[in-house]
């Protein structure tokens, strides 16, 4: 009762950090709402004042709102798929790109940048629109189908092969990327640049709602498995003996995922590092307890890209910094950080 108890004191103190720095993001902008405050014209909008004017409803809910809403969902899952892949693979190095997701996901949008002119007249109206998007969702399912191929045998999974494997996806689907990058034209390029760099610009309700929906459905599965991801430390064979169907749990924990690690790239294009800055710090705080880790990092998770993508549209105003910038400039110095501490270990 102890341990719930301070669970949900962080929880709480968390998510009131996180409504915080919603308020504060929806004030900053390069828009002039005449003088008055973007709290006040939100909250004229949400009562259907017949006075707001057009651009300022434009402004402060399908840009400010919708973007803040959309940092808040993929900085979230993002997290979550983190700490849950660095729990099943016992090492805080693992993310969704070292089992080749984003790989996966990065290969077929840039087929779909790329090559898309030539066959996107012959699809349905609504997949033109989306198609870069629901080919990256693609392309991550399709990586994680096959490193889940290529890693079980006989029903059981090896975690070291799924690593592994991971890694080589990941190898030739950048190579076969740079060879899109090669050949593409000059406004292609730009896109795979801006894709490969990240970015919520795009952000609209529609994709918010697909966003919740699949977190609803993976938080479901993922975060009450923080006791088993607890025992996977103690290695497969005890945590068998704790009453943990391990090979259920490989299941699970790859297939959500790529789910979530799919949906995310489809919509903001290549944002890393956040799988990885996020656990990072809530283990110093909480060494490995994944009871505290996992739901943490849920909302952690959302208070990092909420930074970064507040930061990365005023930096350089009316201009926009690419948030993948910004992730990874956090994230490279933690990764080293990770690597000393791993060779002081040796």
């Amino acid at each position: 009762m102890k341990t719930q108890s301070k669970l949900y004191f962080y929880l709480t103190i968390s998510a009131i950090l996180l409504v915080i720095l919603a308020v504060v993001a929806l004030y900053i902008g390069v828009y002039d709402f005449n003088g008055v405050s973007p709290f006040t014209v939100l909250n004229q909008f949400i009562q259907g004042d017949p006075n707001l004017s057009l651009s300022d409803k434009y402004v402060i809910w399908d840009v400010r709102t919708s973007r803040i809403i959309m940092a808040i969902l993929i900085g979230s899952m993002l997290a979550v798929s983190g700490t849950t892949l660095q729990g099943l693979f016992k090492n805080p190095l693992a993310t969704g790109e070292a089992i080749g997701l984003t790989s996966g996901a990065t290969l077929l949008a840039a087929f779909a940048i790329v090559l898309g002119g030539h066959f996107k007249q012959y699809l349905p109206e609504i997949v033109q629109f989306s198609l870069v998007g629901i080919s990256a969702f693609i392309g991550a399912l399709l990586a994680m189908m096959l490193v889940y191929r290529i890693s079980t045998s006989a029903g059981k999974t090896n975690v070291v092969m799924m690593l592994l494997s991971g890694v080589a996806i990941t190898s030739i689907g950048f190579s076969i990327t740079g060879f899109l990058i090669y050949i593409s034209k000059d406004e292609q390029l730009r896109d795979l640049s801006f894709w490969n760099m990240g970015s919520l610009a795009a952000a609209t309700w529609t994709k918010n709602i697909v966003l919740v929906v699949v977190m609803i459905i993976s938080y479901i599965v993922l975060l009450p498995k923080g006791k088993a991801l607890n025992a996977m430390m103690l290695g497969e064979r005890d945590a068998q003996h704790l009453g943990i169907n391990v090979e259920r749990l490989k299941k699970q924990i790859v297939i959500i995922t790529s789910l979530m690690i799919g949906t995310c790239v489809a919509f903001s294009g290549t944002i890393g590092f956040v799988g990885l800055i996020v656990p990072y710090i809530l283990r110093l705080l909480f060494k490995s307890n994944y009871v505290f880790i996992l739901p943490l990092s849920a909302i952690l998770g959302s208070i990092l890209l909420l930074i970064a993508d507040t930061i990365s549209r005023s930096i350089v105003a009316p201009s926009e910094l690419p948030i993948g910038i910004l992730t990874s400039l956090i994230g490279g110095p933690i990764f080293i950080a990770i690597l000393i501490k791993f060779k002081k270990s040796l």
